[in-house]
């Protein structure tokens, strides 16, 4: 908000249809809306004063652009949500009183809360605390904010031994306020804002599951135990989400990959993956197929290195800003002392970094020679290995680890190519996902964060041109603002799987920053030195994660091109031994991913093995099949069979695993 304003004073209070009030400053945003309606002051339960969610308790002291929020409204949720991590931490401090809590954020689809106490919770305790959590609901204390002395507060949470408590205030800007919220006996440090009353939580929340957590994610901190929840509007939409959990924990593409034998994981390389043999040629046919379309699509590939030297990321602003996500080494083998690592002054002087992207790399590889504005746009695209430091609490399988390859590529164009290339860009990413079945695509345009790279004028500029290119193209799409990356807007590509969870893959990012900050050029028509605009853009993101994605999508059940077994042949009696090995060898042959399974056990047991291995196809064959050279198929998810010849069966089978470009 501007400038506070004398309490005599009126301000202006501009409402969404664009009505503007005056009110004296000072009235709260509960007061305001019941100057408008008693209703609307009933149905709200919080209220946006120019974007930013503020209590309705809260003294309205500026001009300023009002939206009130209703408890059924999108934007209500995350409130629902906060307030109900706190209902959980005041029933579990009711339930077991020596536990300490420590920080209860709002994620993704729920919350959770971080308690320190003797003995980790269990699952058995989480339907007891909900039961208290429902008696504080139905109690229906307000809640009340205040704000305390930083002294006060401290000694408050010394006195009732929240050792956490007293470490967060400390570590406080001295600037900032310190927040409690009360409800009714109980209270807790916090930000805010919150809703009226506890009562406007409701009973669709419901606790899901425990986990360890380090205190403030580090591993030489106490050990708390995280318990998970989440809350709805109302009972339909819990109901769905839980419905969808439910049908996730049979998707989970760790359990699948297990089942199939894709991947695993191991203590001794932390968020790195071990690709078997039949989950790397699911990545093999993924990168030909992409590496395919990119070839099409007028790209160059390249490979750059791993280790790069610091001043590159200094330069280019990644090491300001991402330097604790970074994997440091130095540029110089340390000298052994009694079996200890001695580093010289000289190898902190000379630091390398394991590239985290690509970008700096692809700058350096377009700055050798010289180049006209006849050379562009050049696509220079990479299936670039990269590595981030990720928290180990933060990894999870495929979906989260440290080291990744991801389908990039960077466009060095003018800036009259900028509509071009984002057109043949959105082109290309529709075309892509359709063929991995993926077409409930959600489009948004992300703007810029509060730290950021780059003058206001090129912000201004790179926007606009994203947006431009939008519309012109009539491509519908949301404003995400704040979340471009820092240094540029970008459009982000929200995909939805089969049973309806959002992922963000793709993108595709504006750039005038890095080129100017690494002295990337061209020679104009004018003969002078211009820089060129650089388009980040990926259509799978990370190959690792896309892949867990499309397992999940799929239950494991892919399409044929990708499954890493398309067939096996299998026999009914040994009498067909000969015939399935003649098979085996001609889909062979024919560069058919296929396996064998000549053992001595019943077809019904060796079918439901290879279903639950999730094999697409299998070839059937037995004493007469052998002597009429026909096969039964047998198709994953059918009870059928379908007896053909086997020239037919084999024509068939090639047809349908062939890629989709």
């Amino acid at each position: 908000m501007d400038a506070v304003l004398k309490s005599d004073q009126m301000i202006s209070l501009t409402l969404p249809d664009g009505a503007v009030r005056h009110v004296t400053c000072g009235t709260t945003g509960l007061q305001f809306a019941e100057s408008i309606a008693k209703s609307l002051a009933k149905a709200s339960v919080a209220v946006e004063v120019d974007g930013v969610m503020c209590d309705l308790s809260q003294p309205l002291t500026s001009d300023a652009k009002i939206n009130f929020i209703k408890r059924d409204d999108a934007a209500a949720l995350t409130l629902i949500r906060h307030d109900c991590a706190h209902v959980l931490a005041e029933a579990v401090q009711t339930l077991f009183p020596k536990t300490q809590v420590t920080i209860g954020p709002v994620i993704e689809n729920g919350f959770f809360y971080d308690f320190y106490r003797d003995k980790p919770f269990t699952l058995d305790e989480l339907s007891l605390i909900e039961a208290e959590m429902r008696k504080i609901i139905e109690r229906g204390a307000s809640f009340t904010r205040e704000v305390w002395a930083r002294d006060d507060a401290i000694q408050y949470f010394e006195n009732k031994g929240e050792a956490f408590k007293v470490e967060l205030i400390r570590d406080l800007p001295v600037s900032e306020e310190i927040k409690i919220y009360r409800q009714g006996e109980w209270l807790d440090l916090c930000r805010g804002p919150h809703m009226p009353s506890v009562k406007h939580v409701g009973t669709a929340f419901k606790l899901t599951k425990v986990a360890g957590a380090y205190w403030r994610g580090d591993s030489n901190r106490e050990m708390l135990t995280r318990i998970y929840g989440t809350a709805w509007a109302n009972e339909n939409d819990l109901k769905n989400y839980l419905t969808q959990i439910e049908e996730a924990e049979k998707r989970d593409h760790r359990k699948i990959g297990k089942e199939m034998g894709l991947f695993h994981f191991q203590e001794e390389a932390q968020g790195s993956v071990f690709w078997h043999p039949k989950g790397y040629s699911i990545w093999l046919a993924l990168e030909g197929y992409i590496r395919r379309r990119l070839n099409a699509a007028g790209y160059i590939e390249v490979k750059t290195p791993q280790l790069i030297d610091k001043k590159f990321w200094e330069q280019s602003g990644h090491w300001q800003k991402y330097r604790d996500g970074m994997f440091i080494v130095p540029d110089e083998i340390p000298s052994l002392e009694e079996g200890k690592p001695i580093l010289s002054a000289k190898a902190f002087d000379h630091l390398m970094a394991l590239k985290p992207m690509n970008c700096p790399a692809h700058v350096q590889i377009f700055k050798q020679g010289i180049k006209s504005y006849r050379d562009l746009p050049i696509r220079m695209a990479e299936f670039g290995c990269c590595h981030r430091n990720e928290a180990h609490g933060a990894l999870h399988g495929l979906m989260r680890v440290r080291q990744f390859t991801q389908d990039d590529a960077h466009i060095f164009c003018r800036e009259d190519q900028i509509f071009d290339e984002a057109r043949d860009f959105l082109k290309l990413f529709f075309a892509c996902y359709k063929d991995l079945g993926f077409e409930n695509i959600d489009l948004k345009v992300a703007t810029r964060p509060e730290k950021r790279i780059g003058t206001d004028d090129q912000w201004d500029r790179a926007e606009r041109a994203l947006i431009e290119a939008l519309e012109q193209m009539n491509l519908p799409y949301t404003l995400a603002p704040g979340d471009g990356a820092f240094y540029g807007p970008k459009y982000e590509f929200h995909i939805r799987d089969a049973i309806g969870r959002s992922w963000t893959c793709g993108t595709f990012q504006l750039d005038y920053n890095l080129p100017e900050r690494l002295d990337a050029n061209y020679v104009g028509e004018d003969g002078q030195k211009h820089r060129p605009v650089m388009l980040h853009r990926a259509i799978l993101g990370s190959i690792e994660r896309f892949i867990g994605i499309m397992i999940e999508s799929y239950a494991g059940k892919l399409p044929l091109w990708l499954a890493p077994t398309q067939c096996v042949v299998t026999t009914i009696t040994s009498d067909a031994d000969s015939y399935a090995q003649e098979i085996f060898a001609r889909l062979k042959e024919l560069g058919l991913r296929v396996e064998m399974d000549m053992r001595n056990e019943k077809i019904n047991y060796k079918v439901r093995e290879h279903s639950l291995a999730k094999v697409p196809v299998m070839f059937v064959v037995g004493k007469r099949e052998a002597a009429e050279q026909t096969v039964a198929i047998r198709r994953l998810g059918s009870d059928a069979q379908e007896v053909i010849s086997l020239d037919q069966a084999i024509d068939d089978l090639i047809a349908s695993s062939q890629p989709p470009f």
